[in-house]
């Protein structure tokens, strides 16, 4: 048993020391250059008064839930998810799980927000069409994808870090850790500015 959880924390040391990051040409960027990037627009979204944007499903959700929690409260960004229960099923119901996230992206984004857009295997329809909806608003669009190479949600972002694995377990780990890098980051720019 000891040597499998081993390997496994190897395999996923691995997978998470080799993300990769593309910007929005497909064009590789060096992980740190965008990882910085990424910071610097949930920076200018604080600068600029907008709210960042997080969605994902299961897994992805918990993860986009928890950087909401952390970009609000550690970095004092306003950000929202658009997993609340009544106004997800309600939505669901009526128009199908594929429209829900874009009916709140076209309600909420706006020039200047950013979406985060987590998906394991990038090619959720619901996130697709709210990824989509944020760039047509003409927010800022991160993304998070593991699975194939080829996902679409990794040709939107501006910014897109892909795991390459097709494990649950380690893209969702890896996007977690990803995460809180981030909101890391950004709430030590807010200590840095002096303004918590």
């Amino acid at each position: 048993m000891t040597r499998a959880a081993g390997e496994y924390l190897r395999r996923f040391t691995d997978l998470l020391l080799a993300t990769q990051s593309t910007d929005g040409n497909g064009a590789n960027l060096d992980l740190d250059t965008a990882m910085d990037q990424v910071v610097d627009k949930i920076w200018q979204v604080r600068n600029s008064n907008g709210v960042v944007l997080l969605v994902g499903n299961g897994g992805s959700a918990a993860i986009a839930s928890h950087m909401q929690n952390d970009i609000s409260k550690a970095a004092g960004i306003k950000a929202l998810v658009f997993t609340e229960q009544p106004l997800l099923t309600a939505l669901t119901n009526d128009d199908g799980y594929d429209a829900a996230f874009e009916f709140n992206t076209n309600q909420w984004a706006a020039q200047g927000d950013l979406m985060i857009a987590i998906s394991s295997s990038g090619n959720s329809d619901n996130i697709l069409r709210a990824s989509r909806a944020a760039l047509n608003a003409g927010a800022s669009l991160v993304t998070m994808s593991g699975f194939k190479p080829d996902n679409q949600l990794r040709s939107l972002g501006e910014v897109n870090l892909y795991v390459a694995s097709s494990s649950y377990g380690y893209v969702e780990t890896a996007h977690a850790a990803v995460g809180h890098y981030l909101t890391d980051a950004a709430a030590g720019l807010l200590d840095s500015a002096g303004d918590k």
